[in-house]
């Protein structure tokens, strides 16, 4: 093997708190079932590592090593792509909060919603010209979290959609969830939103999903008192662009960013099951 070999393995080997791209173990355990029988156990695990990488660190596509032998970095892309359009991410997520409801650590009194605009790096069908970034092309991601931060449902529009439009297809994205006795439970008791959220056609349509809506109206003080529950989803978002690629989406495919997002939700919706249950 040669030198640059030798420096590749050593910068993806090392301690798991050195190393947020290493597949866990426990991880794996739970993405493997969920993907299609399509090459050896080894190698599908290999990809998912080179993956990981490329949402931590930012890394381009064409940029992944070949030395290390788990395939090119556009095998890697078409992986994701094809992972993506089955489902994979999602099916992930609804596993992963089915554990966090069962050990019940999901808070169902209240749910944020908020949205953060990234500014595209290419143009894309879900970017458009930013209404707070002097029309440049850029994206949003919008965020619902639990009363803990916990991610709930996130979504991906160009930079020109208001926020408020997203505020229904979102719960209508969370998951029915099992893990206890009686019904699946998928909607809050409360729903919490900034003024960009101040519509009351949208409050009626979340009150007739059985949601207390409590969003700020504008043209009044600031003090409503919402930011004492509202942080949480600052926060998550906050933790979503601590993995570079969302920060700086290089990404002309929708598809593709929309893959990295859920990808991102699985991660940190993980993180959470490993500490709460």
């Amino acid at each position: 093997m040669r030198l640059s070999a030798w420096l590749l393995v050593g910068l993806f080997v090392g301690k798991r708190e050195l190393r947020p791209w290493i597949v866990s173990g426990e991880l794996w355990s739970l993405i493997e079932p969920l993907l299609p029988v399509s090459a050896p156990s080894w190698c599908l695990a290999g990809r998912e590592f080179l993956i990981l990488f490329v949402l931590h660190t930012g890394i381009q596509w064409e940029y992944l090593p070949q030395e290390l032998g788990l395939g090119s970095g556009m095998t890697c892309w078409r992986r994701l792509a094809a992972r993506n359009e089955a489902g994979v991410w999602d099916r992930l997520h609804l596993v992963l909060l089915a554990r966090l409801r069962a050990a019940k650590q999901l808070d169902w009194s209240r749910a944020v919603i908020d949205s953060s605009h990234v500014r595209a790096a290419r143009r894309g069908p879900k970017s458009g010209p930013s209404l707070v970034d002097r029309a440049r092309p850029g994206s949003k991601h919008h965020v619902l979290v639990d009363g803990r931060g916990i991610p709930l449902a996130v979504s991906l529009t160009g930079g020109n959609r208001h926020d408020v439009t997203q505020l229904m297809p979102l719960l209508a994205k969370i998951p029915p969830l099992p893990g206890l006795v009686g019904r699946p439970r998928r909607r809050p008791d409360v729903l919490l939103g900034d003024r960009g959220y101040d519509h009351d056609k949208y409050r009626r349509l979340v009150w007739a999903q059985g949601i207390k809506p409590v969003i700020a109206r504008r043209g009044t003080a600031h003090g409503s008192g919402l930011g004492a529950h509202r942080w949480v989803v600052e926060r998550t978002i906050a933790w979503f662009y601590g993995f570079r690629r969302l920060r700086v989406p290089w990404e002309r495919r929708d598809d593709i960013h929309e893959a990295l997002l859920g990808l991102a939700t699985c991660l940190i919706t993980h993180r959470h099951v490993q500490r709460l249950c």
